[in-house]
């Protein structure tokens, strides 16, 4: 009976495998140019599963499977698959922060990427049948309208370091200080810094040698600050340059410019962390796979 329980988890792993190649070479096909490719394959399978402090589950799966609702635009969500946050009140926030739009936003490397992303016709009109446009029409979704697509070979790094001996490379941004010298009492750290990453996305270096925290999220973010109640945000205003959120729902956009009202019920989330969870053999060997065939 053991004999035929490992034969049967043998099989299933094997058909796994074969599925999980099949698709990348689907979407290779498709573009063999575009990171779109690698995130959307790669996303299906990180099948992460996180729980937040009122014990619902969420999962990266989960996160794609509200992405994929948002059949009128290009839904594919690509930013909100790159990074994970600590709690859902911290995800709830920093999405709505990003907007829709950038969450779903696709990410390049490289201009090539970019220009993989939407083929056109001699006339000047979108050629439906390939780039992302085909890869919809293959899974019976349509693109309408305007998408973003963010290019991270034309992002302005941070300029700076690292936090010393940090494993997530977190960038050295020196801490807000009041006109007494001393640090917001409530300040949690920047928002780039409270994104966590995992091995294969801190590996991965633009071609100038820079990675997704210091180029991706620090253009999303800057140097917005997190504070733990909204109290304690607004006390820390004279400090406060490129905006501020709380853990309560505060909001500040810019130093000057205040979010008010309820906060938004957002669909689109980051995913949340799950130390514990063991990533799957077949997801390694689909990572291992782009890798070589130098995809991001």
């Amino acid at each position: 009976m053991s004999q035929l329980n490992t034969d049967s988890d043998t099989n299933i792993q094997m058909k796994q495998h074969e599925e999980n190649i099949e698709l990348l070479n689907s979407l290779l096909i498709h573009s063999t140019e575009s990171e779109l490719d690698v995130q959307v394959s790669l996303g299906r399978y990180n099948m992460v599963t996180s729980q937040n402090e009122n014990g619902a589950f969420r999962t990266e799966d989960k996160t794609m499977e509200q992405i994929l609702k948002k059949e009128n635009s290009a839904a594919l969500g690509v930013v909100a698959t790159l990074a994970k946050v600590e709690n859902d009140n911290l995800s709830r926030i920093l999405s709505e922060y990003v907007g829709l739009e950038m969450m779903l936003a696709i990410v390049c490397s490289t201009n090539e990427g970019v220009k993989a992303i939407e083929k056109y016709d001699p006339e000047g009109t979108i050629n439906c049948n390939r780039g992302l446009h085909g890869i919809g029409s293959s899974t019976g979704k349509t693109i309408n309208g305007r998408f973003a697509v963010i290019c991270l070979e034309y992002l302005r790094p941070f300029v700076g370091g690292f936090i010393d001996e940090d494993p997530q490379k977190k960038l050295a941004i020196p801490k807000p200080k009041l006109p007494n010298g001393e640090c917001p009492p409530g300040f949690l750290d920047f928002a780039v810094n409270m994104v966590h990453l995992d091995l294969n996305r801190l590996s991965f270096l633009t071609a100038s040698g820079h990675g997704l925290r210091e180029t991706l999220f620090y253009r999303l973010f800057s140097r917005l600050q997190i504070y733990e109640t909204r109290k304690e945000m607004l006390l820390a205003l004279p400090c406060i340059s490129d905006g501020a959120l709380s853990l309560d729902g505060g909001m500040i956009k810019k130093c000057g410019i205040f979010a008010c009202g309820s906060r938004n019920d957002v669909e689109v989330k980051f995913p949340l962390i799950n130390r514990e969870s063991d990533v799957s053999p077949n997801y390694i060997e689909a990572e291992d796979m782009v890798s070589k065939l130098k995809i991001w």
